[in-house]
């Protein structure tokens, strides 16, 4: 007791210090935790030490609350909710980050196993530090919105991680066979484990908060953490996953906010010693024998994390700078990495030397969080205004495009047919990889045979006959894939863009593009996790050539058609302007109402909800060039057209920018319906 009194003490009067420090610093308090575990650890010669045995076993329980705290905030509904866009961008990116750390790891020399866990490690972002750095910046609104629903589908994919590198680092190993049994062993266990929760611990935690007594409700909550996770540990699985579920099932008792309120004094407690023990593990000889390592990393999570939440944030219809400055608030790794990489190294399947690494990399890319987040806004407006024209205009319609689908009133038969192709789509999914994770095992097969008969082929040359005549084997399905995928996209944006009625179709310019868009959102939610999960198995075959081709094939035909779009936005726009004169001379119109709004405009859909701004006299818009104002950076609107009285027909249609603007100028804007409310209220 009295060791056990005055390792405690250490730790957290250390950790009280640095964080006071780091709070006047205005820095995330985690790296004053970290800190006061490097120097209350055995790697530093200072004399204040602590027990690692001791600290390590502490930590074990700020690991289980802080899952159990994540999982309070997680619900089914809220799932549901994010998954149509939060879940296509955390898919595209952590499949995307998984990829990347894998062939760090194999170009570092790293074993198989410790380049899926680098790869695991830098897929998922902190919310810890968003949380904070976002409090403390004071960033609110839609950005919010977004970052913390890719957050929320995060947490869950590392939850999955967490739970098939477990099992395999337990003895199932990492090949293609133990793979599919461990997914389908942890598949069977979910839903058990789901199922058999839902019916008890929803009622049991209603039935506890009823008798009004904090204190019970809190020693049954924990309790009731600690069972769950103890009987994951049980199944095979990690602690953290049952926390973490244990959370899920609590928060659906509609309780959670008030349970999580009783619970964050003691989370917050085994939350600084599990930093803190992670701090103790930070080995700074380790960090600078492996500094290569730290700066790749760090420049992979910074570029991949932009890239792919940026690009799945705009495939998702967030808009330019909304997806950079979501791709720039998520470029960083926290808790969860620690998590991860503990679990290979405590299984003995990862070196120590990943542990400082991982820190390390933490660290850095927690410091930069802040600048990145402060940042992410200006920076956004420079890369969106040196954006082409013609991909300006189509990513400003292309939100409104999303929102109409969004908003677009459901069709039982649409319904039924996006559903069936889902499903067609998953099947072809699993199929093409079910081939290449077994054109790997019979790749193997084939060598040791070859090289048992010492056939003069070789084993290269076996495996290459079989991965060939695998992939043959999978061509039908990648074209049933691209296929499903195209009706998929089709079906979609007729809902969004429905046909029109007569001969001519007026909206086909617009729906192509719509199609192109959605088409490369779902290959690309439905590719990038398969390339994902192959690669540790097809060392021949880099991943990226599976999906590569295709995305760069769309990408050129999306930028063709964005060209396209510019003619029927033109002839759009046109006939708002010719409407606007005939109103100026008549003394009659409604300006700031939607344009839309007109039987004449309706004629040509696919221009969103463009909306007419008049300048006063006294706006401060007037004198300024649109490229000034920078509207399209500001607010996600863009301008199509500027009305101004005794102007030659068609001048200013689509303007360049360079056009200083006056008062009684009317501007038609288009976008989404809150980017264009954005524009006209800064404008008026």
């Amino acid at each position: 007791m009295p060791d056990f009194l005055a390792n405690l003490s250490v730790v957290l009067g250390v950790a009280a210090v640095t964080t006071i420090v780091f709070q006047r610093l205005h820095q995330p308090v985690v790296l004053g935790y970290l800190l006061a575990g490097l120097i209350v650890g055995p790697h530093l010669p200072v004399p204040v030490t602590a027990n690692e045995a001791l600290v390590h076993t502490l930590s074990e329980l700020g690991v289980i609350l802080l899952m159990f705290a994540l999982g309070l905030e997680f619900s089914l509904r809220k799932l549901v909710r994010v998954a149509p866009t939060a879940g296509l961008i955390a898919i595209i990116e952590c499949s995307l980050m998984v990829w990347l750390g894998y062939v760090a790891g194999r170009l570092f020399g790293w074993t198989s196993f410790e380049s899926v866990f680098t790869g695991a490690l830098i897929a998922i972002s902190s919310t810890t530090i968003l949380v904070k750095a976002f409090a403390e910046i004071g960033i609110k609104g839609r950005i919010t919105e977004i970052v913390f629903g890719i957050v929320i589908v995060e947490d869950l994919i590392a939850v999955m991680l967490l739970a098939i590198l477990t099992a395999a680092a337990s003895g199932a190993g990492l090949s293609a066979g133990a793979l599919m049994k461990t997914v389908a062993r942890l598949a069977g266990f979910l839903v058990a484990f789901v199922a058999g929760g839902m019916m008890v611990v929803p009622r049991l935690m209603r039935a506890v908060v009823r008798l009004q007594r904090s204190e019970t409700t809190l020693v049954a909550s924990v309790g009731l953490c600690f069972g769950l996770a103890l009987l994951a540990r049980y199944m095979g699985y990690s602690v953290a996953m049952g926390a973490f579920l244990a959370g899920a099932l609590v928060s659906e008792s509609g309780e959670g906010h008030e349970i999580q309120r009783l619970v964050e004094p003691v989370r917050d407690v085994f939350a600084a010693i599990f930093f803190v023990s992670v701090g103790m593990l930070i080995e700074p000889r380790e960090v600078f024998n492996h500094a290569g390592a730290v700066v790749a990393l760090v420049a992979i999570v910074l570029t991949g994390k932009l890239l792919g939440v940026s690009v799945g944030s705009f495939l998702a219809g967030n808009g330019v700078k909304m997806s950079i400055r979501a791709g720039l608030s998520l470029a960083q790794i926290g808790e969860f990495s620690f998590i991860i990489v503990g679990v290979g190294t405590s299984l003995g399947v990862v070196r120590n030397f990943l542990y400082p690494v991982a820190v390390a990399v933490s660290a850095l890319t927690t410091l930069t969080a802040p600048w990145l987040i402060r940042g992410a806004g200006p920076l956004a407006e420079r890369i969106d205004r040196r954006l082409p024209r013609a991909f300006q205009t189509y990513a400003a319609l292309y939100g409104s495009w999303v929102d109409e689908l969004r908003n677009a009133p459901p069709a039982r038969s649409a319904g039924a047919r996006i559903r069936r192709g889902v499903i067609f789509l998953l099947v072809d999914v699993a199929v093409i990889g079910v081939l290449l994770l077994g054109g790997s095992i019979a790749a193997r097969r084939a060598a040791s045979v070859a090289a048992r008969w010492y056939l003069t082929a070789g084993p290269g040359m076996a495996k290459v006959a079989i991965l060939v005549a695998m992939s043959a084997l999978a061509l039908p399905f990648v074209v049933g894939a691209i296929r499903t995928s195209r009706a998929l996209a089709t079906g979609l944006a007729r809902q969004a863009l429905p046909l029109g009625e007569g001969g001519v179709d007026l909206g086909a310019a617009p729906r192509q593009a719509l199609i192109l868009g959605l088409q490369l959102a779902i290959l690309l939610g439905a590719g990038a996790p398969l390339v994902a999960l192959t690669q540790p198995f097809l060392p021949s075959i880099p991943g990226p050539l599976l999906l590569s081709p295709l995305v760069l094939a769309l990408g050129v035909l999306l930028w063709q058609s964005a060209g396209h779009l510019q003619g029927h936005v033109r002839a759009g726009v046109q006939v708002i302007t010719e409407k606007l004169a005939a109103e100026a001379r008549s003394g009659s119109g409604d300006h700031g109402a939607p344009a839309a709004s007109d039987p004449t405009v309706r004629l040509l859909p696919g221009l969103g909800a463009p909306r007419t701004v008049e300048l006063k006299a006294g706006s401060a818009a007037v004198g300024h060039t649109l490229k000034h104002l920078n509207l399209r950076g500001v607010t996600g609107a863009t301008v199509l057209a500027i009305h101004r009285e005794g102007a030659p027909r068609g001048e200013n249609v689509l303007p360049t920018g360079d056009e200083p603007l006056r008062a009684g100028d009317t501007l038609v804007i288009a976008g989404s319906a809150e980017a264009t409310s954005a524009a006209v209220e800064l404008l008026a």
